[in-house]
């Protein structure tokens, strides 16, 4: 008779550590979620950057369009343009 209640004992601990095990390393346990969390918040920080990005490469297409100064300043900076008459100089730090 004594062996029934251990029998029982040893099932039941036996069944614990089978839902421990799937809680901490099975599919959806606490790991995988850590880690897919880890990737979200890479991936929102990745999407912010690529936002600031997107909206600085906006504001250079309507600056573009509006008018031709834009266009003339980034010639000069950009590929060193000057104007007929003008002589550029160059200054070496």
């Amino acid at each position: 008779m004594k062996k029934r209640p251990l029998m029982i004992l040893v099932v039941l601990a036996l069944l614990l550590a089978g839902i421990q095990y799937r809680l901490w390393f099975g599919e959806g346990g606490v790991s995988e979620v850590a880690r897919l969390k880890s990737q979200i918040a890479d991936q929102q920080a990745e999407n912010e950057r690529l936002l600031e990005r997107n909206r600085v490469m906006e504001a250079e297409v309507v600056e573009l369009k509006q008018g031709m100064e834009t266009v003339e300043e980034r010639a000069r900076h950009e590929l060193g343009m000057v104007k007929e008459g003008e002589t550029l100089y160059l200054l070496m730090e």
